[in-house]
């Protein structure tokens, strides 16, 4: 007979939201309010976003963990990421949580990466609450947005009970919550109580011994390899000999030589641990996401985190042009392979296949997104590499070719709506909705296959005047929909090494859009330019003008340049053609070709028309 007790000392929360919707800035209230920082601290804004990449994109990327105290219970509170690419750290952060707080914006609505994260909190049956945030937004409208909540639920097969959920509305930036969309609160007391009230402490067997599954890890340089995760069942202290049980039936034994527990954003250490709390474990090194840490008189796993499998591959290999190795400090490709191999073990939702170049690696995951956001931390670490153009991973089934199909969200002007849909179309997608709202503005939904989206985004902005919001979410794999053209421009390439030089670049300009500026180095088969036409074409930006000695007035006026766009790494990444590359450097981002030498390319070129 199982003896199951509830641990009320403890609440295990986990807050769900789109991107933007203010998830970080109530969290921030939630300190404030709950005496974590002291009167007249200086605290930064969105205190939880703490890598660079967050702070400057506005968004979560990686689950973070904290806790507050209120009327002297623990409130573990666990912030998830709100774009899908990041599925990996939604399903290990929910599998923390007892609970979830699905935040939605009073204008917006729930939109699809909100829709993704509530499928997995309600597929868990976490106890749920509902948090319609910036009702003072001067487009709310709280009514509305409730009835979309609810044919959320209704869509995802919520139960009665969990369509039953608890509501307020709050202003985030403000820290205030109410009951109603028309009154004004003055602090989030209200929603600290409701968590108290609506959400169950852990559940945990007084009869079973210590059970803790790996979440998340981290590393420190004085204690090593830390295993991130929640206590299920009985106590553990330090000095204990415990056992990890890793994938594949291995049993890996660990000395606990650290126990440590969360206090507001600081991880202190503690003597013991309670049933239901979040703890980090140091003393093992040989530890995966998803293991089980118990006793090693009853040893006893526990269900392993699943996370949906990846359906982007994106080629990382090391860097290859003329101009390797002169601006990082990591060029080898054993550190390229170490790197990513760190990022396997904190990040569940990427795999890494080694290819037939020993220097090239097969890197797989969520979306485009999610890999432009690890190239970025690669080169902001000191890293030099080239990585080739996302595709998608096709599947066959039944001798049929498979590939991933995504549901796309659309909201724009009404004059834009034949372009978006005309381009979609090109692109294989199909229409499966669309709703006026007599505003002005139309929402659209398509069926689309996921390669249809990659380069996509920045087309859509330029259509939309940048007043366009596109999202989507994978709906799953379906039958392969044809062949379409991504991109409708050719590249103009350097056919030698140098600098440009702005004669050079002024002349080649009715030609295409140039990417370089007067002293960029340049090298062959580096991509200097998009082309007008369909078609690449080699070029020399180190042109100069020749002197003579013939002179006349007014013949030596300045050149003045077109302004180039700066090279952004998504853009560069969704720019290129399959026999593309973009070099990334700690300072640069270049374009170029797979196959430097324009003599070569010429030949393989020929080889092609042949078997054509």
């Amino acid at each position: 007979m199982s003896n199951k007790v509830i641990n009320e000392k403890l609440r295990n929360i986990a807050i769900i939201a789109h991107v933007d919707h203010g998830k970080t800035t109530l969290v921030d209230g939630m300190f404030r309010q709950s005496g974590t920082f002291r009167e007249g601290q200086e605290v930064n804004d969105r205190v939880m976003d703490s890598m660079d990449l967050e702070r400057e994109r506005g968004i979560t990327i990686a689950a973070k963990n904290c806790s507050v105290t209120w009327k002297g219970v623990k409130i573990n509170i666990i912030d998830t990421p709100g774009h899908a690419d990041f599925g990996g750290e939604v399903e290990r952060s929910l599998s923390m949580a007892d609970g979830a707080i699905l935040l939605v914006d009073a204008s917006e609505g729930p939109l699809p990466q909100t829709r993704f994260v509530l499928k997995k909190a309600l597929e868990r049956g976490l106890a749920l609450m509902v948090v319609i945030n910036k009702v003072d937004r001067q487009d709310a409208r709280p009514a509305e947005v409730l009835n979309e909540i609810y044919d959320l639920f209704i869509d995802l097969d919520a139960s009665e009970e969990q369509l039953d959920f608890p509501l307020l509305y709050a202003i985030g930036r403000d820290g205030i919550a109410m009951k109603t969309a028309e009154e004004r609160g003055e602090n989030l007391h209200i929603l600290l109580d409701m968590i108290l009230d609506k959400v169950p402490g852990p559940a945990h067997d007084t009869d079973e011994p210590f059970q803790m599954l790996v979440s998340d890890l981290s590393y420190s340089d004085y204690l090593g390899r830390l295993a991130i995760g929640k206590v299920h069942h009985g106590t553990a202290q330090s000095n204990d000999q415990l056992v990890c049980l890793a994938a594949e039936g291995r049993d890996v034994p660990l000395k606990v030589t650290k126990l440590q527990t969360y206090d507001g954003l600081k991880v202190v250490p503690t003597e013991t641990c309670e049933p239901g709390d979040i703890i980090v474990i140091a003393g093992i090194e040989d530890v995966h996401i998803g293991d089980t840490i118990c006793t090693k008189d009853a040893p006893s796993r526990l269900p392993r985190i699943t996370v949906d499998e990846p359906t982007v591959s994106m080629r990382f290999g090391i860097n290859t042009s003329p101009l390797a190795g002169q601006e990082g400090k990591l060029v080898q490709s054993n550190k390229i392979r170490e790197r990513l191999q760190k990022e396997i073990l904190l990040n569940v939702s990427i795999q890494v296949e080694q290819t037939e170049s020993r220097d090239a690696f097969l890197v797989k995951g969520r979306g485009e997104f999610q890999m432009a956001i690890l190239v970025e931390q690669m080169r902001r670490e000191g890293f030099e590499l080239s990585v080739g153009r996302p595709e998608v991973i096709m599947k066959v089934q039944d001798g049929q070719k498979m590939e991933p199909i995504e549901h796309l969200f659309i909201d724009c002007d009404e004059a834009y709506m034949g372009v978006v849909t005309e381009k979609i179309q090109i692109r294989k997608g199909r229409m499966t909705n669309m709703v006026n709202h007599g505003t002005g503005r139309v929402r659209l939904e398509f069926s689309v296959p996921s390669r249809s989206l990659i380069g996509y985004r920045d087309e859509f902005l330029t259509d939309t005047k940048g007043t366009g919001i596109m999202n989507s979410y994978l709906e799953g794999y379906g039958e392969y929909r044809g062949d379409f053209v991504s991109r409708h421009t050719g590249s103009l390439v350097a056919d030698r090494s140098g600098k440009g030089v702005a004669y050079g670049i002024f002349n080649l300009e009715p030609r295409g859009r140039m990417f370089i500026v007067p002293g960029d180095p340049i090298y062959e088969g580096m991509i200097v330019g998009e082309h007008n036409r369909e078609n690449d074409i080699n070029i020399n930006p180190a042109k100069e003008k020749k002197l003579t000695n013939m002179r006349a007035s007014g013949k030596d006026e300045a050149v003045t340049l077109t302004p180039v766009k700066p090279m952004t790494l998504e853009y560069a990444i969704n720019f290129i053609k399959d026999d593309e590359e973009v070099e990334v450097t700690p300072l640069s981002i270049r374009l170029r070709k797979s196959e430097l030498s324009s003599l070569v390319r010429h030949r393989l070129e020929g080889k092609k028309k042949k078997v054509d």
